[in-house]
């Protein structure tokens, strides 16, 4: 995964895992088989990266706008302290495969659906429980949400700028404000 992130999914091989961790060449394909196989086990471990440091915490929170702040909070926080040399691991590897068709831009495109199917789920959620405003779209939160990180992330690495984290932490808080149920005004005794 930190190859992977550094100089992407194709500059995996047999061969190459082989000589970063010191075992015969015949014993990682014993273990993969292929270089395609190596690189679709090199993605499902980094869905179980992603889910063990973002997607766990979250559902360890209760239901509601709560849960959703936490799953944006571990987002950036996955991000902004990463797990891998490169970065976050998909917004690393996306770009090698978004336009070639296969099982490897399949397992990614899955992994990508999956996550926004929650974050949009998580939303959804927090909207049944009364505390998102019900015209909300939660497929469009969550996507807001989500593309607000990626920025962000993509940003920072880019132009070496962690402020960018500072500066979506505080669009996302404003616009889960804005989309929170407000609750009633006090009521005075009369």
């Amino acid at each position: 995964m930190d190859i992977a992130s550094v100089e992407g999914l194709e500059s995996l091989s047999v061969r190459r895992l082989a000589t970063e961790v010191e075992v015969s060449k015949s014993g990682v394909f014993a273990q993969f088989g292929s270089k395609e196989e190596l690189q679709l086990a090199t993605v499902r471990a980094a869905v179980d990266v992603f889910s063990a440091r973002v997607i766990r915490p979250a559902m360890k929170v209760p239901a509601g706008i709560r849960r959703v702040r936490v799953l944006a909070e571990s987002w950036l926080d996955y991000a902004q302290q990463p797990v891998f040399e490169g970065g976050c691991f998909f917004l690393s590897v996306a770009p090698e495969f978004d336009t070639r068709p296969g099982r490897v831009r399949d397992a990614l495109a899955s992994a990508r659906r999956d996550w926004h199917t929650l974050y949009a789920a998580t939303v959804a959620e927090a909207q049944r429980l009364g505390e998102i405003r019900p015209e909300i779209a939660p497929d469009d939160l969550a996507f807001e949400l989500d593309a607000l990180a990626r920025v962000a992330a993509e940003d920072a690495a880019l132009l070496d700028d962690a402020a960018r984290y500072d500066r979506v932490r505080r669009i996302i808080a404003d616009r889960l404000s804005a989309a929170a149920v407000e609750p009633d005004p006090p009521r005075r005794a009369t």
